[in-house]
């Protein structure tokens, strides 16, 4: 393609030379680089204005696997020993070059994608077409900005605020996490507004209103504003559009995509195995590349292995007194057949006392791995709304009202329900952050969790999470550096009203 396109210039400037520069000799529509100028006409032009904000999500940087880096391999759950210096440098809060290509290339696709997100917002409003699904368009970009900039902030935390499509010379004001965490809001509840509960089974895997309004109450419970988080999570449970799919595993395989339990994922396939993952061109992989990278040795490169404080905390029992079932379809370990063979066998040699993530491996429909995983990434279950709405419950003193919604999780994994009047607010709160981790465990959930509890803020806090994961020994408090990753250094090159995050 880049060759097509050098001669196509060079075949061009000689027409220039031979024609004598005719006027409009140049005066072309390019009909593969169509501009705002002639695009955002039209009712298809929306749709696929807003296709592309969702493939923006589908992106190596975002939540193909580089989020996965920043959300789990940095979180106590997991460590790294990649033969890739960086990247294990990288999740030991060690990093010294700001333009390493996990803090960059999230930083640069994560905006990307606002940028999308942006130019629906701002032209599809202008299109004569059917109304409702004007509303519709710009609310699914609403929320697709909401997501990317609502992490952005517990990741990088002061931002660039931008609400319009960029232009070369335009620099957006740089505010801290509360004030990107405001507009998440503000986009969320006019989102909310004009979504639709359920769609047709075309457009499964759209955003619907029960996504926005779930996000909505993870910012405010993220905030720690319990009682505004509890409405939300109370409406979802009110309008009864989900529910718990009876297995655990059905979560986190291709074959049971957009299931009740599914509030948001995003959306991947097999189908194309070019290794350009998640980009610009027709025949671009639209695979998620975490199960290559995280599956163990003999199948993938084995960069992130769950910490073994993880398999511990599986210690509940069912009602006939088996291990916890989440733990063998969370982890592989020596209990578990490894892509169709013993831990260990097939010339495998697998360390005994190591642990791999099993969430999201494709080791029950083949017995390899590569770099375009069809299972789709669920960003936002039933089952993790159920939890932050006891969490916020309980945060309210309304211990006894909370316990009902953590055994609707428990009893999916056939566990003893939990007593209410057992439980203090202190007690629960402990219970709570324990079935977290045993229902959400490799998701994506903990380093927001981890936030939420105060435990990055003080020394205090980082003890305790030494006892789980010595990468934590690195952890800089000041200024609170550790807590964020540094802005590229390109990005404060080139906009001089940047700053850099504190202790870079």
């Amino acid at each position: 393609m880049r060759t097509f396109r050098i001669s196509a210039l060079l075949l061009t400037a000689g027409l220039v030379v031979a024609s004598g520069c005719k006027d409009d000799l140049l005066d072309k529509v390019e009909p593969n680089a169509p501009s705002t100028a002639i695009f955002w006409k039209t009712q298809d032009d929306a749709i696929k204005g807003v296709t592309a904000a969702y493939s923006g999500l589908q992106f190596d940087a975002t939540y193909s696997l580089m989020w996965h880096f920043a959300t789990v391999a940095r979180s106590d759950e997991a460590y790294s020993i990649s033969p890739y210096a960086e990247l294990a440098s990288y999740t030991r809060f060690i990093q010294t070059n700001t333009m390493f290509e996990y803090t960059f290339n999230m930083w640069y696709d994560f905006h990307r994608t606002i940028f999308r997100c942006n130019q629906v917002i701002a032209y599809v409003p202008t299109i004569n077409m059917d109304e409702t699904l004007r509303k519709r368009v710009v609310a699914e970009a609403r929320f697709i900005r909401a997501q990317i900039y609502y992490d952005l902030s517990l990741l990088y935390g002061n931002l660039p605020l931008a609400l319009v499509p960029s232009e070369p010379n335009l620099r957006f004001p740089q505010v801290g996490p509360l004030e990107v965490q405001a507009q998440v809001i503000l986009d969320l509840q006019a989102a909310k507004a004009d979504l639709p509960l359920t769609y047709d089974a075309n457009n499964k895997g759209r955003v619907t209103r029960g996504a926005a309004t779930a996000l909505l109450g993870k910012v405010f419970l993220q905030q720690r504003r319990w009682a505004e988080a509890s409405t939300q999570f109370a409406e979802i449970v009110r309008d009864n559009q989900y529910s718990l799919v009876p297995n655990y595993v059905d979560n986190f395989t291709a074959e049971n995509e957009n299931n009740s339990e599914s509030v948001f994922e995003v959306q991947f396939s097999g189908i194309n195995t070019n290794n350009d993952g998640g980009q610009d061109n027709t025949q671009a992989s639209e695979g998620n590349r975490r199960a290559q990278w995280w599956a163990p040795p003999g199948v993938g490169f084995s960069d992130v292995q769950p910490h073994r404080w993880v398999y511990n905390e599986y210690n509940d029992r069912t009602t006939t007194g088996q291990p916890d079932p989440r733990r063998e379809i969370t982890l592989f370990n020596p209990l578990t057949p490894v892509y169709g063979q013993p831990f260990g066998a097939g010339g495998r040699n697998l360390n005994p006392t190591a642990l791999w993530w099993r969430k999201y491996a494709n080791d029950r429909t083949r017995t390899f791995e590569n770099w375009h995983s069809p299972i789709n990434i669920r960003l936002i279950r039933y089952a993790d709304v159920l939890l932050m709405y006891a969490e916020a419950l309980n945060e309210q003193g309304q211990t006894a009202a909370a316990v009902p919604f953590i055994n609707q999780v428990r009893t999916r994994a056939t566990l003893t329900p939990l007593v209410a009047g057992a439980f203090t607010q202190a007690t629960l709160k402990t219970q709570l952050r324990h079935e977290r981790v045993t229902e959400l465990a490799g998701e994506g959930h903990r380093w927001a969790d981890l936030l939420r509890y105060g435990l990055l803020d003080n020394q205090t806090g980082i003890d305790e999470l030494k006892t789980r994961d010595p990468d934590f020994n690195n952890f800089d408090l000041r200024e609170g550096k550790s807590k964020l990753l540094p802005i590229p250094l390109r990005d404060l090159q080139t906009d001089p009203n940047l700053r850099q995050n504190p202790g870079y």
